[in-house]
């Protein structure tokens, strides 16, 4: 039976007694249907786990015996920045579900010139909270122990010239390179637009900044599947793919 990884915000201690918070008491006693004496897995985005055990199931929320604690993070030891230009519906949701999965450290939500969600005040709030779930849900699922950054929304001019990781790409499917296969690196940055990409002032803005071109065969990819195929490259030549 498999054992549920469950995200808290609250403190873990070994050997001691925890009345979890209502979201999670909910998952797992309404959801699940667990009762006490079945097994799960607790952790804080603090590194490592904890194992546990459900001591009371009550009707609004649940008690559990914190026990034994591993510092396993299954981290990849490369630093990962995932730079992508926000787009519409669930588009988002799947790059962010992904990206968390493949190992990314860090994931800068992009506003561009091509950028057609309009994020301000409350709206940006609630979706930074729903994006900030999907992340947690993905950790959960995944096995990691650390959550990555999620950054607030930024203006793309405003990060393309601060970003300092020792290798920057931005994926140009009109251009022809590919990865330095040669080089070893300990921190990437993937520069990725919305639908419909980058313009030419925005590539060019990113060259002048240091990024190289990066072209993943001869397909145009989806914003969606793009991340995806270039997060796994990047992990298998420099991280623990």
């Amino acid at each position: 039976m498999r054992i549920p990884r469950i995200f808290t915000h609250q403190a873990l201690v070994s050997n001691s007694t925890l009345s979890l918070a209502e979201p999670q008491s909910h998952y797992l006693s309404k959801v699940l249907r667990m009762q006490a004496g079945r097994e799960l897995i607790l952790f804080n985005g603090e590194g490592g786990e904890y194992a546990a055990e459900i001591s009371a199931v009550h009707k609004k929320h649940v008690d559990v015996h914190i026990k034994e604690f591993s510092a396993e993070n299954r981290q990849s030891h490369l630093q990962l920045e995932l730079a992508i230009g926000v787009s519409r519906g669930e588009r988002m949701d799947w790059v962010l579900q992904k990206a968390t999965e493949l190992g990314a450290t860090k994931i800068i939500p992009l506003i561009t010139e091509r950028t057609e969600v309009k994020l301000t005040g409350e709206r940006a709030d609630k979706k930074m909270e729903h994006w900030q779930q999907i992340i947690i849900s993905a950790c959960e699922q995944c096995q990691r122990n650390l959550l990555p950054e999620l950054s607030e929304p930024a203006n793309y001019s405003d990060w393309v010239t601060q970003c300092n990781s020792e290798l920057k790409f931005v994926l140009h499917h009109r251009d022809s390179k590919g990865l330095p296969k040669e080089k070893t690196t300990q921190s990437v940055a993937l520069l990725i637009g919305p639908e419909g990409g980058l313009d030419e002032h925005e590539i060019a803005q990113a060259v002048a900044s240091g990024f190289s071109p990066l072209t993943l065969g001869p397909r145009v990819l989806r914003t969606e599947t793009a991340p995806v195929a270039a997060i796994s490259l990047v992990q298998y030549l420099w991280g623990d793919f």
